[in-house]
């Protein structure tokens, strides 16, 4: 009876570190490239490279939006894209294939009047002319320059209240600083869901004037 008790023990306690490494584990993808310009506790001032984003807009809550925007773009990336190549040099066919593309963090999150986009970057190593095109006319791709925000991050679920929390923080620090800002609030979810909350990594950016 010990016996049974010490292997349920150790099968439990192994599912919870694999749980708690599972976030970590997962979120070690290619993020976008910035530079921190200022920094105060949990708030920093980044420039960000250019990069190339596949978006889409939804209408609806933000928690549905995220969540049908997120479908939308993994179908895109994990393969229903078109990639156009010739075959023979004095006869080109096209032939359409399909292509994954690397995933990414974070997943973005940003209103735009009565909708959300909702966005991933795409791999550094990819152009505008080397990307697959999406099979679905719902996610579009577009070049994004230079931006410079100013970031809150925190951890905890991606619930509206801590949202706001920290929205709210964040718009407390640029009154202080008298920052120029631009554009409403972007949120930025790095983690995949089953990640413990204390481990999570969350954003709400807010772009400053150039």
């Amino acid at each position: 009876m010990r016996k049974k008790w010490i292997i349920v023990v150790s099968v439990i306690g192994a599912i919870l570190l694999g749980t708690v490494l599972a976030g970590p584990v997962m979120s070690v993808v290619e993020k976008p490239k910035y530079k921190i310009i200022t920094a105060e506790k949990n708030i920093e001032v980044r420039l960000y490279s250019p990069m190339i984003i596949a978006a889409t807009q939804i209408t609806d809550n933000r928690k549905e939006a995220i969540s049908k925007g997120f479908r939308l773009l993994a179908d895109y990336i994990f393969g229903n894209n078109i990639v156009q190549k010739n075959i023979a040099m004095t006869a080109p066919v096209q032939q359409q294939s399909s292509q994954k593309i690397p995933m990414t963090a974070p997943v973005q999150q940003q209103s735009t009047g009565h909708s959300w986009t909702i966005s991933f970057v795409m791999p550094s190593k990819y152009t505008m002319e080397s990307l697959p095109k999406p099979n679905d006319k719902r996610v579009t791709l577009k070049e994004i320059p230079s931006q410079k925000f100013v970031v809150i991050r925190f951890s905890g679920l991606n619930s509206d209240a801590n949202i706001k929390k920290h929205e709210k923080r964040l718009k407390y620090y640029i009154n202080t600083h008298k920052l120029a800002v631009t554009g409403s609030p972007k949120y930025a979810f790095y983690n995949p869901p089953w990640t413990l909350p204390f481990m999570r990594r969350n954003e709400v950016m807010i772009e400053i004037k150039q």
